[in-house]
Formats: C-alpha cells, structure tokens, sequence
C-alpha cells in the first residue's frame, strides 16, 4: 500500500489501529459467549468494554520486539489497560482464533467496499452502454477490420464482464465470512461450538465447517482469485480504451482536463494515461491469486507460511483494486467518444465487412458455400488492392451478377440489417442482475 494508489477507506480499514480495535472486538465477542457458558464471570465483558480502552498500536508493537509474538504482546498490553478483568479474554483460545476471525471481519469490510465501488462502475458501463446502443462502430478481430458493431455493444460486453466479477466477488464474500473460534487445533477441548458459533454470530461470521488450528485457506484463495478476475475486467476494458485512443484509430479518448498536460517534451501529447495505470495496476492485484493458491498448503493442522504472504497481499490486492474501480469508474464517465471518427474507420474499407452477407446469399442462390467464397474472396482481395470499390468489383462480376441482382446486392450492404439485434443484446446486458 502506498499513499498514492490507497483510497481513504482502505487506509483506515488496513491501520494498525483498526486492525487491533478488531482483535479486541473479537476477544469480547468471545469473553460474552463464555460468560453465557459460564466459563467466565458475569459481566466481565460489560466491564471490559466500558473501561472503553484506547490501544495503542505503537506500545503493543514495543512488547512485541520484547515477546516475538504479535498476539501476546497485543494481550499484554490490553491487561496494562484494563486491568485483572482482562484476565478472563482469550481463555481456552489460540492465536489463529483471534488472528483468522480477525482476518475475516476485515476481508468482509474490504469486500463490502469493493462491491460499492463495483457498483459505481456498472452504473457508469450502464449509462454509456445505453447511449450509444446506436453508435456503429467497425467490429475488430485479429486487430483487423470484421463486421460492424455498435460501440455502445463494446461497452455492453465491459457492463457483462463486471456484472459476473460482481457475482464471483459477492460469493467470495460469503465464502470469507467464515472464523473459527475453537482452540489449537480445532476440537473445541476448552470451549464449545456454542461458544464458538454466538461469538461469531455477534461479528457477522459463521463457523468453519472443519477446521484445524486455522480456517483452510481455499476459502482465501477464492476470495483473491474473485478480486483477480475483476482486475483483469478492467485491463480488458483500459486495453480497449488505449486502442481507441491510438491517433491512426481516434474513436475514443480519454477526458483530457483544463491545464492538464500530456508530455514533459512534446506540448501536441494527449495521453492514455489512466488506461495505461489501470493495466499496470491490474498485475498487481492478479500477482496475489498465486501466492493465496500457494497458502493452501499448509503443514498438518497449521504452519505459519500463509501468515506472511497474507499481510503484505490482503492489504496490498484489495487496496489496488479499490483505487482501480474508482478510476476505472472516472474514465468511463469522462470518455469522449469521436462518433465522426467511428463513422469514418467503418468505411476505411468500402464495405469489405458486408462479405459474409454476399457469401450467404450467393450459397442462398445455388453454390456452394467453398464457390461461394472464392467469388467474394476474389472480389473483395481487388478492392484492398485499390483496384475499385467492393459493391462495384461484385456487381461487374458475371459469377456474381449471374446470381444476385443489383437490388439483392444492396441488401447485402444494409448497415441497419447487420445491426438490428444489436440494441436487443444491449438491452440483455443491461437487464442481467
């Protein structure tokens, strides 16, 4: 995490500070359900939480460099605090159960942020999707000219792609929300499921199914790889916009702001420079899913492999793709979309891209479909040639005039023709939950 790419909220969510208070609720969330066992006094936890404690991250760090052990250091200090209740927290657990229902709760917030910010997005797909539904533009294949689309259609395909990372991210979420309050290795020998079950209850998690002395880190790896998904989306998404901005290409362009500059050399230079930082950014985000794979593996019920990776990566991935959907969100908002250049690349070629329309209605007529294509093939290899327009080298065609008609043949070249699903698949889009 670094100031420049760390949106507030995820600054305050990856604090020391936010990351003790949570320890500290957890602690209390469990203290209350053994009281309700009667494992602890009555009212302990009351007493504990209106001393309202104020911890403080750097002193719990100062005992750490004493202990080496970041959990009790962080106990010691709450005892210097609170006094001979704090005797009471933290009986019958181990450090994972504080550590991994922590990890939880603060995945959950990280997620709940990402899905609001998510939902920025698709809004902003949505609008732009929808008013340029009717905007054709030339489809791309290979980088080469293809059949014609609308560009609102290539928003809608960005729109379907983050509804399904939304999807993915939202059961992530779900599958996260899950912390173990149950021992060393798991058995409960000290506590109960009751216990464990009313504490994370209180949280707004539910119990591992099995677990070991950790919560099994496929759970983790889902979430990551969900976050690595939608990252990617947003590369595909900037990948398009730098294409579109390409001087030779100029169908779309990034906001380019008052007093805003492009080149430290070149005054003429307007930049896709956002795009460019998004695809950037999406690498790092994908970086985490491999190591998250990694922390799967874990030596019998628990080593502490995963425990290191997991600092630098939860912070770090969900922080980046936080910054990424707002900024993604930014650019869809202020594109600028040159509908004269769109119209004018879609007859670059003089209607190449009408060719499987001929090739259909010619097999329509008679010939096989192999024939088919070498008379249009022929024909249209002559037009890139600069040898005549495409709609005039078929019509003096005798193959070709033999068969279709001057009339048939304007058929073939309708625009609105090859675009009439288009608004229907828009509209798909659109309505897709």
């Amino acid at each position: 995490m670094i100031p420049r790419y760390t949106p507030p909220a995820f600054a305050a969510l990856w604090s020391s500070e936010a990351r003790y208070a949570v320890w500290l609720d957890v602690e209390l969330a469990a203290c209350e359900a053994m009281e309700a066992e009667g494992l602890v006094p009555a009212g302990v936890a009351r007493a504990l939480r209106d001393k309202n404690v104020k911890l403080d991250a750097a002193r719990i760090e100062e005992i750490e460099r004493t202990v080496k052990h970041d959990v009790i250091a962080f106990l010691t200090h709450v005892e210097e605090l609170a006094g001979p209740d704090a005797r009471w927290l933290h009986r019958g657990m181990t450090s994972s159960d504080v550590l991994d229902t922590s990890l939880a709760v603060l995945l959950v917030r990280a997620a709940d942020l990402l899905l609001e910010r998510l939902d920025g997005l698709i809004v902003a797909l949505s609008r732009r999707s929808d008013e340029h539904r009717k905007t054709p533009m030339i489809g791309r294949s290979h980088g080469i000219h293809a059949e014609p689309v609308t560009f609102g259609l290539a928003l809608a395909g960005h729109l379907a792609e983050m509804k399904r990372g939304r999807a993915r991210l939202r059961d992530a979420r779900g599958e996260i929300a899950v912390g173990k309050i149950s021992g060393a290795v798991g058995t409960y020998a000290h506590l109960s499921p009751r216990i464990e079950a009313q504490a994370l209850a209180s949280l707004g998690l539910r119990p591992e199914t099995v677990a070991t002395q950790v919560v099994p880190r496929d759970r983790h790896a889902a979430f990551f790889n969900a976050m690595a998904l939608v990252a990617a989306g947003i590369e595909r998404l900037a990948t398009n916009v730098r294409h579109w901005q390409r001087t030779e290409v100029a169908e779309a362009e990034e906001r380019f702001t008052e007093g805003q500059k492009g080149s430290s050399a070149m005054p003429h230079k307007r930049n896709p420079i956002l795009s460019e930082n998004l695809c950037g950014l999406a690498r790092v985000v994908r970086a985490a899913a491999i190591p998250a794979l990694e922390d799967v593996v874990l030596w019998h019920e628990r080593d502490i492999s995963h425990s290191s990776v997991e600092r630098m990566i939860a912070p770090d991935a969900t922080t980046t793709l936080g910054f990424m959907l707002e900024r993604a969100t930014s650019l869809v908002e202020g594109l600028v979309v040159r509908e004269d250049n769109l119209r004018k690349n879609l007859s670059l070629t003089g209607g190449l891209f009408f060719s499987e329309a001929v090739l259909l209605a010619l097999v329509s007529y008679g010939l096989r479909r192999q024939e088919a294509y070498v008379l249009v093939q022929r024909n249209a290899m002559k037009a890139l040639a600069g040898e005549g327009s495409f709609r005039d080298l078929l019509a003096a065609d005798p193959d070709v005039a033999a068969r279709l008609s001057a009339a048939e043949l304007d058929r073939c070249f309708d625009l609105d023709h090859a675009l009439s699903h288009v608004s229907g698949i828009v509209d798909r889009a659109l309505a897709a939950p």
